[in-house]
């Protein structure tokens, strides 16, 4: 017979199940009485400052942190009538804008919705920073369940694969291989176990006969146009300068670390395959953002004949986008950002659909805690992921604008899964007003937003 808990499933102890139960029924309000009161424990992990079915939200508001990261982040705060509140923050360079035009949409709702609501607000996000507001949102709505029911959010994930999380972080460049690879060396004595270093054809700027490129491109060209459409690729001698690069940095971090690389410049793929073959000798985990995203053939060609892996996926939105690169096999690994690819609970979606593809995650992140804790515990529920970035290692009060969770929150090149509910951090008022925009304010009451500021929501007829 079937053990469950040390007990047999038998005849004998269904007929005792069945009599146990007719007796429960005899008893009738006694027996209701006493099974309520034996279930009170469970009832009390409620946060009882709140009534979760009649929760709804009042207001929306933010407060924009200058330099957390490489840009300003717009934290955003959901209040509610019953006192609990929920912290989110839009991706950073974006603006607080693509936030606020949802409060129209979800004052008065129910926030313990939050599949209901992602949904509602879902067709306001899109590629790159243009998802930062639903994504703020999401990360928001999580952290007023958690606080309500008394849990963390990576356990309404399902729970952890891991209670701490490994991080990554960028080696500030330079000029000079030596110089660079000293740079990595302190990295590394910070207790990182997992680097990146950018390294594009920038630096091979003065130096005649290692790129060839047409004279005279504008800079919309040289930032904004797509890299195939530059005719620009890499020489031989460009490929060996670069490669000293990496040697510096392996040199002094060796080889027993992933090492992964960004930014190598709009370059054509040609110029991605040769250098992917150059720096098979280096072990690079990954060389990333080749190409852009969308051109799905081409990104598959550099993967299938570049020995380096290849990964992308940090300005990507919708999860089918994430799955065509995944089926097709057009990079070796994804890297979405939470702050764009939909928040917490799309995220994690998007890590178990690659997983069923055999493809690892990575997660791009750069911001304050706030978004920071979203990710960890995103990380801590999704099986195949590999490492969270970190931009703010040389932030020294970065840390600081939070309150509520260990510190140092990066310890050893680690951050521990917080066990404290919803996201598990509050916020520091003091040290973030030192920081806010100026001009702006701080969670300032924000009535220009009450109404819709268009109409275009998806209707269907």
């Amino acid at each position: 017979m079937a053990d469950f808990n040390g007990s047999k499933f038998n005849r004998r102890g269904v007929l005792k199940s069945s009599m146990a139960l007719m007796a429960g029924g005899l008893l009738g309000r006694y027996g209701m009485e006493k099974a309520a009161a034996q279930a009170e424990p469970a009832v009390k992990n409620v946060n009882l400052n709140s009534s979760p079915s009649t929760l709804k939200i009042t207001d929306l508001r933010y407060a924009i942190i200058v330099k957390p990261g490489p840009s300003p982040c717009p934290i955003i705060r959901i209040d509610t009538n019953q006192g609990v509140y929920g912290l989110g923050e839009v991706r950073d360079g974006a603006g607080y804008q693509y936030a606020m035009v949802l409060k129209s949409r979800i004052v008065g709702e129910n926030p313990l919705n939050v599949d209901f609501l992602f949904e509602k607000i879902a067709q306001f996000g899109g590629i790159s920073r243009q998802a930062g507001g639903v994504c703020a949102v999401e990360m928001a709505l999580w952290d007023i369940a958690g606080k309500v029911y008394n849990c963390p959010v990576y356990q309404m994930l399902g729970g952890q694969w891991r209670d701490k999380v490994r991080i990554y972080a960028d080696t500030t460049e330079s000029m000079d291989p030596k110089e660079y690879g000293v740079r990595a060396k302190e990295r590394k004595a910070m207790g990182l176990t997992w680097m990146k270093m950018d390294l594009g054809i920038n630096v091979l700027e003065g130096m005649p006969g290692t790129v060839m490129q047409p004279s005279g491109l504008s800079r919309w060209e040289l930032r904004d146009q797509p890299h195939p459409f530059l005719a620009t690729e890499v020489t031989d001698k460009g490929i060996d300068r670069l490669c000293e690069y990496v040697a510096a940095v392996r040199d002094n971090i060796g080889y027993d670390m992933p090492l992964s690389m960004d930014h190598l410049g709009h370059i054509g793929v040609k110029s991605c395959i040769r250098l992917g073959k150059a720096y098979e000798k280096f072990n690079l985990e990954w060389i990333e953002d080749v190409i852009p995203w969308y051109y799905t053939d081409l990104l598959k060609q550099i993967t299938d004949n570049s020995p380096t892996p290849t990964i992308t996926g940090e300005d990507i939105y919708e999860i089918a986008d994430f799955e065509n690169l995944c089926k097709n096999h057009a990079v070796s690994k994804i890297h979405p950002d939470l702050a764009t690819s939909g928040g917490i609970l799309r995220t994690h979606k998007i890590g178990d659909m690659a997983f069923g593809y055999g493809v690892p995650m990575a997660m791009h992140f750069a911001g304050t805690p706030v978004s920071c804790m979203a990710n960890v515990h995103c990380a801590a529920a999704t099986r195949n992921f590999l490492a969270l970035e970190n931009h703010s290692l040389d932030v020294p009060w970065w840390q600081d604008l939070v309150t509520g969770i260990e510190k140092p929150i990066i310890n050893q090149g680690f951050i521990k899964v917080p066990t404290t509910p919803g996201l598990g951090v509050t916020l520091n008022d003091e040290e973030l007003k030192k920081h806010v925009k100026p001009g702006t304010g701080y969670f300032e009451p924000t009535p220009i937003w009450d109404e819709p500021q268009s109409r275009d929501d998806a209707i269907f007829s």
